[in-house]
């Protein structure tokens, strides 16, 4: 991991004719713009619930015309020389404004400039064409998913069990989350963990000694790098995601179908990821930091002691510790990147709107650990919170890889795999070995 100066990487989304692609990554800026205003500074993981919507829906477009890789559950394939630049706007544009329509015009007009972009034409016409119903699909196979359904959290108060937390007091936000219907899992519980270490035991108690010391507001044992490192990662994870992969793609030349490739295999693997890490939130309700460690007298942990003044560096997001949503995203999206890339150096700049800074992380593993240790530092989560949100991420996003944006023959079957070389096979184990395994 590199540290920068606060500007960010080069813009390389202009778009030219001859590079396609550059639509796909301004719709995904489009998209998260959209997101991101509507739901305004909201400490859930909803945001990566749209973005996998729209994600989907340009993969689709796209590659049912150019080709390539496996459809995400449709069969359509586009029609012979559409654009595949106009499906991929079109797509995003009719999804987000379905989900999104207090948007229409700041989306209409975007999409008004992607197509005038573009050659006028029966091919512009057809990926139009193709776009639309391509959203369609994606709308349709959504009806009925859960979203915003009434899911109560029905423990009452006791040691080890969540409540609301200073300094605002708020309920357990967006609980339906848990039970959303996933968009490539089987259930919402396919890769629920263990649970949280008993209170009564050793690992329990060092991870409450590790937050007091180390995720205080004052106080701490933390260094400036520490504090900045807490920092850099307590905005918006999905926003930093979005940005870092655009220029990613941007940078080493994906064309249009490995770049919407790309963003459907990380947004969708950290949707859910989110629906994971919420339906362990739900199950096991476990208390966060700062009730812990103001209550620890209560815990029946003799190596524990109370602090009813202790704060953390960070506001408390208002919902439970075990699983932790910014480790188990962090690692689903880790995954799908090296999934896709066949390798663990993942070459990302990440930037931060809350510290202004950017850091350049080469390493799959530098990522997770810096996300795992940024949630302890800032007093938010526990480790094991963190640890097994990186693991169960790592799992989600395999999983998902293995069933979905799988390349194809140009006809649509699957090709039989060439016989592995003994590179690939190493390349194969860096990306599927993040640290947290």
């Amino acid at each position: 991991m590199t540290l920068t100066a606060a500007t960010p990487p080069p813009d390389a989304d202009t778009r030219t004719a001859a590079d396609p692609a550059a639509v796909v990554r301004e719709w995904n800026a489009i998209a998260t713009d959209t997101i991101k205003t509507s739901l305004g500074p909201r400490p859930s993981g909803q945001v990566a619930i749209w973005e996998g919507f729209v994600s989907l829906a340009v993969y689709n477009a796209v590659v049912g015309i150019e080709g390539g890789y496996a459809l995400y559950k449709w069969r359509e394939r586009g029609p012979a020389k559409a654009s595949s630049a106009a499906a991929a706007a079109t797509a995003a544009h009719d999804v987000l404004l379905t989900y999104f329509p207090a948007f229409k015009e700041r989306l209409d007009t975007a999409y008004a400039d992607s197509l005038a972009a573009l050659p006028a034409g029966q091919a512009r016409d057809r990926g139009v064409d193709y776009g639309k119903r391509a959203a369609t699909r994606i709308i349709e196979l959504r009806e009925g998913d859960g979203r915003f359904a009434d899911v109560p959290f029905t423990a009452s108060p006791a040691p080890g069990v969540w409540r609301p937390t200073p300094p605002a007091f708020q309920p357990f936000i967006d609980t339906w989350l848990a039970r959303l219907r996933p968009l490539l899992l089987t259930s919402p519980q396919q890769f629920r963990p263990g649970g949280p270490p008993a209170m009564s035991s050793a690992a329990y108690a060092e991870d409450i000694q590790e937050l007091k010391a180390m995720g205080a507001k004052t106080g701490s044992g933390r260094s400036a790098q520490q504090t900045e490192t807490a920092l850099f990662f307590s905005g918006n994870l999905v926003d930093q995601v979005q940005t870092a992969v655009r220029d990613h793609a941007a940078r080493h030349g994906l064309d249009i179908a490995e770049t919407a490739r790309l963003f459907a295999a990380v947004n969708a693997s950290a949707s859910d990821a989110v629906v994971t890490a919420w339906d362990s939130k739900l199950h096991y309700g476990s208390w966060r930091p700062i009730t812990a460690i103001r209550l620890a007298d209560t815990d029946g942990n003799p190596a524990t002691t109370a602090d009813p003044a202790w704060e953390p560096l960070l506001i408390t997001p208002p919902h439970p510790d075990y699983l932790a949503g910014h480790t188990t995203v962090t690692a689903a999206v880790v995954r799908a990147l090296t999934g896709v890339l066949g390798t663990s150096h993942i070459d990302l700049h990440v930037s931060s709107e809350v510290t202004g800074t950017t850091r350049f992380y080469w390493s799959a593993d530098a990522l997770n650990r810096d996300v795992v240790d940024a949630r302890v530092w800032g007093g938010v989560h526990s480790r094991a919170a963190d640890v097994d949100g990186c693991r169960t991420g790592t799992q989600v996003a395999a999983w998902a890889l293995d069933h979905y944006f799988q390349p194809v023959a140009k006809d649509g079957t699957q090709p039989s795999p060439p016989p592995r070389t003994v590179r690939q096979d190493r390349l194969a184990d860096l990306a599927h070995s993040p640290f947290c395994d």
